[in-house]
């Protein structure tokens, strides 16, 4: 069974899942959705970005946006169909726990919506 990833691998890989990203909107986007929880310095965030290109989880992406609405020295990336595999597998793995936990009367079972 493959080790757990950091919360700040698995917030990139998410942020990744949605759409094609450069580095400052990932940082947002990272701060947005984990409440402020998962805090990512730049240092940080290059260091994930250059862990998940050599694992082969993301990618550098060719295509960019139009002159008039890009920064030639911004990095976009992308999420690699292995990183949204790894990603899937992180998420049903924390799924089950939940359902443990959940079972244990650790944390309430949710509501339907």
């Amino acid at each position: 069974m493959p080790e757990p990833l950091k919360p700040a691998v698995f917030q990139v890989l998410l942020s990744l899942a949605e759409g094609d990203k450069h580095g400052y909107a990932v940082l947002k986007d990272v701060d947005a959705e984990s409440a402020g929880e998962v805090k990512l310095s730049t240092g940080t965030l290059y260091a994930v970005f250059k862990r998940l290109l050599a694992e082969g989880l993301i990618a550098e992406c060719r295509h960019r946006p139009p002159m008039d609405e890009d920064d030639q020295r911004r990095r976009y990336y992308r999420i690699t169909p292995a990183g949204r595999a790894v990603a899937v597998a992180e998420a049903e793995r924390m799924e089950k726990l939940l359902a443990q936990a959940r079972g244990a009367k650790l944390i309430r079972k949710l509501r339907p919506a």
